[in-house]
């Protein structure tokens, strides 16, 4: 597993909007927090990518919905993606605000 998170930190991309504009953008920090938690780092990646746990729940609710259809699916799919906008847009404005 340490093979396989050393070779996923070698082909990160870079930020080109942290590199051209200066600051970074909203899906900045969720290539190191997919690496952490290949390592097992759970609260550092939590803290990297707040949104984290939150995506890989819709994603996966996505992905079991595609093959067994639950009554309110869309509903929750929905209210999901919500949640991720909120926190994924939260953590934007303090990255933003507080450096």
């Amino acid at each position: 597993m340490l093979l396989f998170t050393k070779e996923l930190e070698d082909y990160m991309l870079p930020c080109l909007n942290k590199k051209i504009l200066g600051f970074e953008c909203m899906g900045c920090g969720i290539q190191r927090s997919v690496a952490l938690l290949t390592k097992g780092q759970l609260t550092e990646a939590f803290i990297m990518y707040p949104a984290i746990y939150t995506l890989i729940a819709m994603f996966g609710f996505i992905l079991v919905n595609s093959f067994k259809h639950y009554k309110y699916g869309t509903k929750i799919i929905t209210i999901l993606a919500i949640v991720n906008v909120i926190i994924i847009i939260s953590n934007f404005l303090l990255k933003l605000y507080l450096k």
